[in-house]
C-alpha cells in the first residue's frame, strides 16, 4: 500500500482543505494516509473523521528560527519512521520544513502547494527573506503546485523555481460542495431573521485586519451610506490587532455607525450570505479565496480587487465587478453601481453559481488532483 503523508503548519488548515479528502484518499485511492501538523483539538477530529494516522509535530507560523530547527530534527524523525512514498504540504512554513526534511529523508515524491504568497506586497530585509524562503521549498520539492494562474506567474516572474508548474484544474484546491452551500429550507429560515427588507446589504467574510482591504471598505460604505442610507454592511469575521490593527478611525467607525454590523466569526455563513445582496471583498492579496466561491455558489455577485485567485474567480461583467487593490475610491463607485443598478446586480447574480459550478465543483477539483498523484506516483 502506497503511504502518503498530508501536512499543513496548523491543523485548521488540513481541517478546513483537506476535510473529507483523506477519507476518500484511503477508501477510494487505496493510499495509507498519515496526516502531520502541530498539535490541537482538529487533529483528533481529523484522526476520528478521516479515519487516518495522524503525528503532531509542533511548528510556527512565523519565523522562529531555533524553533524551527526543532521542528525540522521532529519531522526527519517522523518521516524516517513513516518511510512515506510521497509528502505533500501545504501553507509556507509547513511547505518549507517539510520539505526540507522530506528532501533529507530521501522521500520520492515531495510535492508543495502554494496556496498564496506574502512576498509581492512585502518590502526590504522581510521580502528577500520570505522569496529566500520560498526558494528553499522549491529546491527541495520535486513538484510545485500553484493554487492559480496568478500564483505560478509570481513564482515565474520573480524567479522561485525552474521547475515546471501545474495549476489543476481551474485552481483551487478544495473545492466547493454544491449541496452544502446551497439555498436550503433550512438556511432560508434562518437568513429571513438576518434579512433586512428594502435595505441592500453588502457582506464581507473574512479576517477584519488591515490586509484585507477593511480601512478602505469602511471609508468606502460609510460614504455610500450617508449618499444612500438604505444600504448595511455586515463583517464576519475577527479583528487581529496584534498582527495587523485596523486604523483607529476605521475601528471606531464599526463602532459607531449602526448601519456596519460587526457580527463576529460564524460557524455556519450560509444564512449571512444569503441574507445578503452581494459581496464585497477588497483583500490586497490572496492565493485563491474561498469566500468568493462560496458567495458565488449562494447565488451573490461579488466586487473583489484585481490580485491572484480573486480576478480567476470573478468574470468581469458575468458574476461579479473588479476593482483595482487600496482603491477606496473605486470601491464606492463599484458598491454605488451595485446598490443604484438593480438589472446589473440582477444579471450578475444569476449567473452566479452556476459560474463557480461550471469551475470548482468540489468533485471535479478532488479528481483532478487524484489523477496528478497517479500520474507522479507511477512516474517513481
Amino acid at each position: 500500500m502506497t503511504k502518503i503523508i498530508r501536512a499543513s503548519t496548523v491543523p485548521g488548515s488540513l481541517d478546513t482543505f483537506c476535510r473529507g479528502l483523506l477519507r476518500e484518499l484511503r477508501e477510494q485511492e487505496g493510499y495509507e494516509v498519515v496526516a502531520v501538523s502541530s498539535p490541537g483539538p482538529a487533529m483528533h477530529d481529523i484522526e476520528e473523521r478521516e479515519g487516518v494516522r495522524t503525528a503532531a509535530v509542533p511548528m510556527e507560523r512565523r519565523m522562529a528560527p531555533l524553533k524551527d530547527l526543532v521542528s525540522l530534527w521532529r519531522l526527519i524523525r517522523v518521516f524516517r519512521r513513516e518511510k512515506p512514498r510521497m509528502v505533500h504540504s501545504i501553507t509556507p512554513k509547513a511547505g518549507l520544513l517539510c520539505m526540507m526534511a522530506a528532501w533529507m529523508c530521501r522521500v520520492p515524491v515531495r510535492v508543495h502547494t502554494f496556496t498564496g504568497l506574502v512576498f509581492p506586497t512585502a518590502s526590504g530585509l522581510t521580502r528577500r527573506l520570505l522569496i529566500l524562503t520560498d526558494r528553499l521549498t522549491c529546491a527541495c520539492a520535486t513538484h510545485v503546485v500553484p493554487e492559480g494562474k496568478g500564483v505560478k506567474a509570481d513564482l515565474e516572474n520573480h524567479h522561485i523555481t525552474r521547475r515546471p508548474l501545474r495549476v489543476l484544474g481551474h485552481g483551487n484546491i478544495r473545492g466547493i460542495d454544491l449541496t452544502h452551500y446551497d439555498r436550503t429550507p433550512g438556511v432560508m429560515a434562518r437568513a429571513a431573521e438576518i434579512r433586512r427588507e428594502d435595505v441592500f446589504t453588502f457582506i464581507f467574510i473574512g479576517r477584519l485586519v488591515g490586509d484585507k482591504g477593511i480601512n478602505e471598505l469602511v471609508g468606502a460604505f460609510s460614504r455610500l451610506n450617508k449618499e444612500l442610507p438604505a444600504t448595511r454592511l455586515i463583517l464576519v469575521g475577527g479583528q487581529e490587532p496584534e498582527l495587523d490593527p485596523l486604523r483607529p478611525e476605521t475601528a471606531a467607525e464599526i463602532d459607531r455607525n449602526p448601519a456596519i454590523e460587526d457580527v463576529g466569526r460564524q460557524t455556519d455563513v450560509r444564512p449571512w450570505l444569503a441574507a445578503a445582496d452581494a459581496l464585497v471583498f477588497p483583500s490586497y492579496r490572496e492565493g485563491f479565496p474561498n469566500v468568493v466561491i462560496e458567495a458565488g455558489a449562494m447565488g451573490l455577485p461579488s466586487i473583489v480587487t484585481d490580485i491572484n485567485g480573486s480576478r480567476e474567480i470573478i468574470v468581469k461583467g458575468e458574476n461579479g465587478t473588479i476593482i483595482p487593490p487600496r482603491d477606496a475610491e473605486a470601491l464606492h463607485s463599484a458598491m454605488h453601481s451595485f446598490v443604484t443598478d438593480n438589472a446589473l446586480t440582477r444579471r450578475l447574480a444569476s449567473k452566479a453559481r452556476a459560474l463557480i459550478a461550471s469551475r470548482y465543483e468540489q468533485s471535479y477539483v478532488r479528481r483532478c488532483l487524484k489523477e496528478y498523484y497517479r500520474q507522479i506516483l507511477d512516474n517513481v
